[in-house]
């Protein structure tokens, strides 16, 4: 049976196309208002990132820039590792009410999305990944030199200005029966221009000047938000890629070190895709999860409770049967 909790992984039980009584995979276009606002708020933030390098050569950062941006870069990049991910789309454990709408209002921090389109796109991902239907597999267009270039440049940004819209109603049902959820997700517009204007408030008032806040709406608004879009970009599309696959599962998912920390966790990529509800992807020794530290410190309040901590038994018995795929290739 079914959990219609928020959280729930509904993706792999859920119908696919061509079933009877299946509902559609997509469901309506983007308006063109919306793509326009998706190239401002992709690029713009983007376009800032690479004007970082120059303009911190000798101009306009100090330690209120960067200990503002750190606050919103921790409270955004977890709001979506610990909340959009783990906890909505795939119900790592169960969080009470306050829980709840303070990590969909902190994913929406980091302008990936509103929370439900969110989750049914990565719903949808687990269930077709690295197949057919998967909205941003790197393999989509073949395995020579050219078709993964084009599929690496699709997976990490070009499948966002797909104007197809995710079916929601089939892979998130249960976050549209949340009536806080639909509220904080038809809330998404206000959340963005909050999560840019704060940090120029907070820069203007800890340095009672115009530059404190200019300077903070560069660093910790569009420099922050590019850096975590793209890190987030990357799981999809590095993660896909590059790395190691010492777990069997459905599809090409690898575990790349190098992006554990800025991405909290979530670059233990195979390790998540080999047990997709479990609350911490770094399940083998040394291997750092921020998140999975955030989710235990939420469990030790109280505040998250019947959490799916990894069992060693179900990793091994995952890590010989890839073994035993390898011997056999």
């Amino acid at each position: 049976m079914l959990d219609d909790t928020p959280g729930t992984d509904r993706s792999v039980a859920a119908p696919t196309d061509g079933q009877p009584g299946a509902k559609p995979m997509l469901a309506g276009r983007k308006a063109s208002g919306e793509q326009v606002a998706l190239y401002v708020v992709v690029l713009l933030p983007f376009l800032a990132l690479l004007a970082a390098v120059p303009l911190a050569w000798g101009w306009g950062i100090g330690w209120t820039d960067v200990l503002i941006a750190l606050a919103f870069y921790a409270v955004s990049g977890l709001g979506i590792t610990v909340g959009y991910h783990r906890y909505f789309t795939h119900g790592a454990f169960k969080a009470n009410r306050g829980l709840k709408i303070a990590l969909a209002v902190a994913g929406s921090l980091a302008i990936e999305g509103p929370v439900i389109r969110w989750v049914a796109d990565h719903r949808r991902h687990h269930a077709f990944s690295d197949r057919e239907g998967d909205p941003h597999s790197p393999w989509r267009f073949g395995s020579s030199f050219a078709g993964l270039m084009k599929g690496f440049w699709y997976a990490h940004l070009g499948w966002l200005f797909d104007p197809e819209h995710t079916n929601q109603d089939k892979y998130a049902p249960d976050l549209l029966a949340d009536e806080d959820l639909v509220r904080i997700d038809r809330q998404f517009p206000r959340w963005v221009v909050f999560t840019l204007l704060a940090p120029a408030v907070l820069g203007g008032l800890l340095s009672w000047s115009l530059t404190g806040a200019l300077t903070a709406f560069f660093w910790a608004s569009l420099v922050r938000v590019a850096l975590l879009h793209h890190i987030t970009w990357s799981i999809n599309s590095v993660c896909h890629l590059i790395g190691e696959r010492p777990y069997a599962s459905r599809d090409k998912s690898a575990n790349f070190w190098p992006l554990a920390i800025l991405s909290f966790g979530e670059s233990w990529h195979n390790s998540h895709h080999a047990d997709p509800t479990c609350a911490r992807h770094g399940v083998d020794r040394g291997q750092v999860d921020i998140s999975a530290r955030v989710i235990w410190l939420l469990e030790k309040l109280g505040w998250a409770t019947d959490v799916r901590w990894p069992k060693r038994d179900r990793f091994d018995k995952l890590a010989a049967r890839k073994a035993a795929e390898q011997a056999a290739a």
